[in-house]
């Protein structure tokens, strides 16, 4: 893991003063790190007959396809309000500033559909628990969830309800 923490860079007061942002651009940039990176997320799922990925907007939709054609699953976007053509069905959720909704559609994944939740940061931990809950509504078997990067020192991991295992690949506390 140290050559993908490598790839990672810190932006200071991004979005805003006080802030490190974590940049995975220089990551995505990088082929052999990004193979590496698609690798170790999908080494706890082999075998763990995943069905569905259901990548996080946005950059979950990057390591989430990468991921899905890796375990040989469908790709399910899992979106920001009004951007699905069909008919949808959503959560809204709290974040430490506000609120926010995600959505997916209707027939996105069948009841009793293995689906494994990627994004590529857990920070408070809101945006994979509402995606959580989004899957439960719609009556898939949560397999999981996977991250890129955790930032430990939020507690996201804390609000993560379900008993299906949670993976990081780079933690940060």
């Amino acid at each position: 893991m140290h050559a993908l923490n490598a790839l990672i860079r810190d932006i200071p007061d991004f979005p805003k003063p006080g802030i490190v942002f974590k940049d995975i651009t220089p990551l995505l940039a990088d082929a052999a790190g990004l193979a590496q990176c698609t690798e170790a997320l999908a080494e706890p799922w082999r075998g763990a007959g995943v069905q569905a990925v259901c990548g996080i907007e946005a950059r979950g939709f990057i390591f989430g396809a990468a991921l899905a054609q890796a375990l040989g699953a469908g790709f399910v976007p899992v979106r920001k309000p009004g951007k699905l053509p069909a008919d949808t069905v959503g959560v809204d959720y709290a974040l430490e500033y506000g609120s926010d909704r995600l959505e997916v559609h209707r027939d996105a994944v069948r009841p009793g559909e293995r689906v494994l939740l990627v994004d590529d940061v857990l920070a408070t931990g809101g945006t994979l628990e509402a995606s959580a809950e989004l899957m439960r509504t719609l009556g898939a078997e949560l397999c999981g969830a996977s991250v890129v990067i955790e930032l430990a020192f939020l507690q996201g991991r804390g609000r993560w309800t379900s008993d299906a295992p949670l993976h990081s690949l780079l933690r940060y506390d």
